[in-house]
């Protein structure tokens, strides 16, 4: 008896729903993709919970005559590939021809579609693989899929899902990176029934920008003139340096109307912002590559998210180039002179704009725990390049660092009012920030964790988190920058994996509270004080020195005295 065998076709399906199907959000970008290659101008996306429910996609592209749908459920049928030469140039979205009946195989599956030059439409009924009915049916022209019970057929599968929100927010992304692939294509999104957003088509991709960002970011875009190199050109929008940050999820990248993940572009990015971003932190950007077919190879990953460009260095200084050359500033033309006996009109100077305000941070009024601790006597000398106090003491050389001490302090007030009962300082107007759906899901899991350190969280609306209180031991001017900063490192910080913790939340606060404090000799004294009524203050929270002495004996030594 042999040992090898041809796989049953349902087997042989769900085997490929693996490679294409990983979650809700893969159907939503399979049958989304099906829509715009078909030419859709509208494409409508419906989710119950979470996406394992329902998935519905409706459009009004071509639609299909009956023997074409039902082909469309046999694995390998594509209207996208006649030959082996066409896959070298393909211009699609999608063309392997495995997602829908992948999809067919792992749901309970519909599908209502008809032409427009047709009187009526086909409907076909799948459960699990098998076909189940094919009758005529009424519909507006275009095609509707709905996807029901995903991986109902597939236990193991369906145990793996994340929790309904997180589904959900994984789809809505999905959707949006569609709508600026294809920002002439009006996209709506709903969710249990109600309405996400609904994006109309526009004819610049600058708007569609603006209608996912929002109309604050939006204004301060910086438009990357269309650049050509042999074979290819890129175009796009970037944000200024002080909106970087430590992941790479507002960066988006569309090669001929694919989003796309590749090292090559990201590469270029960076490189361009060259000398602008801190280490370790990464450019907002949404980039529009196109390219000749015969230079990239869209066919290396299951789910298209990966290509090969064939002279990825081209692409790579392209880019760079390109993002160097919009971020250059503009040279400033000095007003000339007027002459003794004119009245000098009034030029237009470049504007200077101040530092944003301090953080100041308050210490909780009428403290009287404060443990009896003094201060070593030291001898405060002066600054070190605007950031270290320079002291001196009894064996030698003291450096004093005020932003870890910053931390330390703001640290363990936080862990003392958690004991003795929270104190919060609630907002005079509540702000809010316009975030990843995925990012918004997590903050809004993790609400109650946040309220714990004093930190209110509430949903406005679409993808806009409001925050309505701080602590009561930090306090700032401007407090929309710190939040930011806060709950990206959050979100997107060396920690970032797992729940809101409370040393986590109080560490973060702490450590970007401290970071927006400008350190000045005059305040040292005081500092430094209260840093010794903290029970650790030779460190600051993530563990890393306030205070560093050098021996004097040591100093002695780098300098050859006493060797005889």
């Amino acid at each position: 008896m042999p040992l090898v065998k041809v796989l049953p076709d349902i087997l042989a399906s769900q085997v490929a729903a693996g490679e294409v199907v990983e979650r809700p959000a893969s159907v939503v970008k399979e049958l989304v993709e099906n829509s715009i290659d078909a030419g859709a101008k509208t494409v409508t996306v419906d989710i119950e919970r979470g996406g394992v429910g329902l998935i519905r996609v409706a459009d009004d592209g071509c639609g299909m005559a009956r023997e074409d749908a039902l082909l469309s459920l046999e694995r390998h049928a594509t209207s996208k590939l006649r030959t082996a030469a066409e896959l070298a140039s393909v211009m699609t979205l999608g063309f392997r021809g495995e997602a829908v009946p992948s999809i067919a195989s792992v749901a309970k599956f519909r599908m209502l579609t008809r032409r427009a030059e047709d009187v009526s439409g086909t409907e076909i009924i799948v459960d699990g693989g098998k076909v189940r009915d094919v009758r005529d049916a009424g519909g507006a022209p275009g095609t509707v899929i709905e996807a029901r019970s995903l991986f109902f057929n597939m236990p193991a599968r369906r145990k793996f899902m994340r929790a309904e929100s997180t589904e959900a927010a994984h789809v809505e992304q999905q959707i949006r990176l569609h709508a600026l692939a294809a920002p002439g294509v009006r996209f709506r999104f709903r969710k249990d029934d109600k309405v996400v957003f609904d994006l109309p088509g526009v004819t610049n991709a600058v708007d569609r920008v603006r209608q996912i960002v929002g109309n604050e970011l939006g204004g301060e875009l910086v438009a990357m003139p269309e650049r050509l190199a042999p074979g290819m050109s890129v175009s796009g929008f970037l944000l200024p340096a002080k909106h970087a940050r430590k992941g790479r999820r507002h960066q988006f990248i569309f090669l001929n109307g694919r989003a796309i993940e590749d090292s090559a572009v990201t590469k270029g990015l960076a490189e361009g912002f060259r000398g602008n971003l801190q280490e370790g932190l990464h450019p907002a950007a949404w980039l529009w590559l196109e390219m000749e077919p015969q230079l990239v190879d869209v066919n290396v990953h299951p789910a298209k998210r990966e290509v090969r460009f064939h002279r990825p260095f081209e692409v790579r200084d392209l880019i760079s180039q390109t993002v160097a050359e919009c971020l250059r500033p503009a040279p400033v033309r000095k007003p000339e002179p007027p002459s003794p006996t004119e009245t000098a009109p009034s030029a237009s100077y470049p504007t200077f704009h101040p530092h944003q305000p301090e953080l100041v941070i308050a210490p909780p009024a009428g403290d009287t725990n404060i443990p009896p601790r003094r201060a070593p006597d030291f001898r405060i000398i002066g600054m070190l390049q605007e950031r270290y106090v320079i002291m001196e003491s009894a064996d030698g050389l003291v450096l004093f660092d005020p932003k870890a001490a910053r931390e330390r302090i703001i640290f363990e007030k936080i862990f003392k009012e958690r004991k003795d009962g929270m104190e919060t300082q609630s907002l005079l107007v509540p702000l809010l920030f316009e975030l990843d759906p995925r990012d918004l899901d997590v903050l809004l899991r993790e609400r109650m964790a946040l309220l714990e350190a004093g930190i209110e969280v509430e949903a406005f609306g679409g993808n806009t988190l409001q925050v309505r209180s701080l602590p009561a031991c930090v306090s700032m001017g401007d407090p929309h920058g710190f939040l930011d900063d806060l709950l990206e490192e959050l979100l997107h910080g060396p920690a970032a994996a797992g729940r809101f913790a409370f040393d986590r939340i109080a560490k973060a606060v702490a450590m970007k509270a401290a970071q927006r404090v400008t350190p000045r000799l005059a305040e040292a004294a005081a500092l430094l004080e209260e840093l010794f009524h903290c029970d650790l203050p030779y460190c600051a929270a993530d563990g890393r020195p306030s205070l560093t002495e050098y021996n004097r004996k040591d100093i002695d030594r780098r300098f050859g005295i006493g060797r005889g």
